[in-house]
């Protein structure tokens, strides 16, 4: 009888083992994702934190006039409106050398005259 009380005891004593260390492995790992958690939280704060402060900038009078001049065109009463033809850029005025590299090569060293 004691034997019998003995193997059931130590049976127990295993499953509780087994249940604890299975218990604490999910603390564990839930541990970590509320870690993983915290760390998205605080990104998307700075985020938000980011987002509010171009808001603050966004709604100030001066900002939605500059915006409305500079992206929409607009003037105000009384101004005039300035159109500048487009500069054509200084690579497209000049003459693009098609010619071989070797004779590029040869030109740099005075080899090439043409």
């Amino acid at each position: 009888m004691r034997k019998l009380v003995f193997v059931v005891s130590i049976i127990i004593f295993i499953v509780l083992i087994n249940n604890l260390a299975r218990s604490i492995y999910d603390l564990w790992k839930k541990q970590d994702l509320i870690t993983s958690a915290q760390k998205g939280l605080e990104a998307e704060k700075a985020e938000n934190a980011r987002l509010k402060r171009e808001l603050t900038i966004a709604s100030k009078p001066d900002f939605i006039e500059k915006e409305a001049r500079d992206k929409l065109f607009l003037v105000k009463p009384g101004e005039a409106e300035v159109v500048l033809p487009n500069i054509a850029s200084r690579s497209a005025k000049e003459k693009k050398d098609t010619s071989p590299n070797w004779v590029k090569w040869l030109r740099i060293l005075k080899l090439y005259a043409h």
